[in-house]
């Protein structure tokens, strides 16, 4: 963060100096809602959770080097007292990311959402300094945070904004109001929360209707229901996608024999080559939204290609390729799932998987509602419809819906199986894996999947 003494920071949050022997000590460091987190000349943000309240772990803050708390009682040590500490914090980052003039830049969508964050920071980082979130800081806390993290040279924001209920975005563009706004796809995640996709277009929208006239509205022309946007947004819109009349869009897309997508990247400018280092033709609209602002933002085909290219997988537990030292393959995507992220990995690894034995463990997608029977049986129809050599449908009610779809799809028998946890899941794979084999590993995050995808690679036979 850029330097502010503790007086400015109160003045700028609205906030009651307390504790403070001297108001003019500057706050250097991040900010930070973890004790464990803090570093010499930080702010700590306390807050009051469910389990833990962080106004306990002040003093520690503060021992540890925190310049002062913002926290809504006194702490007994330097402090910053405020009626919210999450209004405060996006007090903060709306004043910080004003006083810079960096670019803040703002993508949503039902999925894809931290994937394209991380291409598209990879490719604008080789323009110049790139802030973006670690992992899905996507919510009121999350991207306050990742604001707070620039500094005086950076010259791109990047803000990825999560939406559970209908205003959440429109709120989150008001902490921190984007030049470019980006939305990738209308599909099915939270369902059970909008009632609808028409209603999670209306949520997605919100990041287009705050773009300033000078702005650009980058919108995915393969979607009806976010190229639709166009008509809510003063900016300026840009499409990208396959579709003939995307400005920026692919071409001659394919997957390499190891399921990596290839294309060639057109733009208004010229086209150039891509071979990707990620899995599954699914990231080809991630590089295109990708593409799409770093062209707008003035750089050149080749260099958007070569970036693009060269870009890894920098959050954990999406799409993370392994193979062990016996030529087992494993595909960790366990982060997170929704019926259309699900698809498209039950896809890579179709692709993938050519000549090969393939696994798709799989559990629930929470969060799907009225929809859930259907969108959980849809999920194991394609399997069978895909060719993967094994369903492991991995919980309780919802997972036994995977199972079923696949039974009913092909009449699998003993080529698709449900069991209870993880841990069988992990004692069925160890008995059965041969090498050679490829095994996806996804579902919703309160799942924990991930178990079953490390316990395979550290040779162990119990799930931690």
């Amino acid at each position: 963060m850029i330097a502010l003494s503790l007086a400015e920071i109160a003045a700028i949050v609205g906030g009651q100096p307390c504790d403070i022997p001297d108001p003019a000590a500057r706050v250097t460091g991040p900010v930070v809602i973890d004790s464990r987190a803090v570093r010499p000349g930080s702010l700590f943000a306390a807050f009051a959770g469910e389990r833990v309240d962080g106004h306990d772990y002040a003093e520690r803050a503060v021992a540890a080097g925190a310049a002062a708390v913002l926290a809504t009682r006194p702490v007994g040590v330097p402090a910053i007292v405020v009626p919210d500490v999450t209004a405060a914090l996006g007090a903060l980052a709306r004043f910080v990311v004003e006083r810079l003039g960096t670019t803040a830049i703002a993508l949503t969508g039902s999925s894809g959402k931290t994937s394209t964050k991380d291409l598209l920071a990879q490719v604008l980082q080789r323009k110049g300094p790139t802030v973006y979130p670690a992992g899905n800081l996507n919510n009121e806390i999350g991207l306050p945070l990742t604001a707070l993290r620039a500094a005086e040279d950076t010259e791109h924001l990047v803000l990825e904004m999560g939406a559970r209920y209908i205003g959440d975005i429109r709120y989150l563009t008001g902490l921190v109001p984007p030049k470019v706004g980006l939305v990738l796809n209308v599909g099915t995640a939270h369902i059970g929360e909008f009632g609808g996709r028409e209603q999670i277009a209306e949520a997605k929208g919100e990041i287009v209707e705050c773009l300033p006239k000078d702005g650009v509205a980058v919108l995915n022309a393969d979607d009806p229901l976010v190229r639709a946007m166009a008509s809510r947004t003063k900016a300026r819109v840009v499409l990208f996608g396959e579709a003939a009349d995307a400005d920026v869009r692919a071409e001659n897309v394919r997957l390499t024999q190891l399921g990596q997508p290839a294309f060639t990247l057109q733009t208004p400018t010229g086209c150039s080559d891509v071979t990707m280092r990620l899995y599954g033709e699914h990231h080809v609209s991630n590089a295109l939204a990708a593409a799409a602002v770093a062209h707008e933002l003035g750089m050149s085909v080749d260099e958007i290609a070569l970036a693009l290219s060269e870009a890894d997988t920098l959050s954990r537990w999406r799409m993370e390729v392994t193979e062990r030292p016996d030529g087992v393959t494993i595909v960790n995507d366990a982060y997170n799932a929704n019926p259309e992220s699900m698809r498209a990995a039950l896809r890579a690894l179709a692709a993938m998987g050519k000549g090969r034995r393939t696994w798709a463990v799989l559990g629930q997608m929470a969060e799907l509602g009225d929809e859930a029977l259907a969108e959980h049986d849809a999920v194991g129809r394609l399997a069978v419809r895909l060719n993967v050599s094994k369903l492991v449908a991995v919980g309780g009610r919802e997972a036994s819906w995977l199972q079923l779809g696949a039974y009913n799809e092909g009449s699998w028998g003993e080529e698709s199986v449900h069991v209870s946890d993880a841990q069988a899941a992990v004692d069925l794979l160890r008995s059965e894996l041969r090498p050679g084999d490829v095994v996806l590993v996804k579902a919703s995050r309160s799942v924990g999947l991930e178990r079953v995808a490390q316990a395979l690679l550290e040779g162990e036979g119990a799930v931690r």
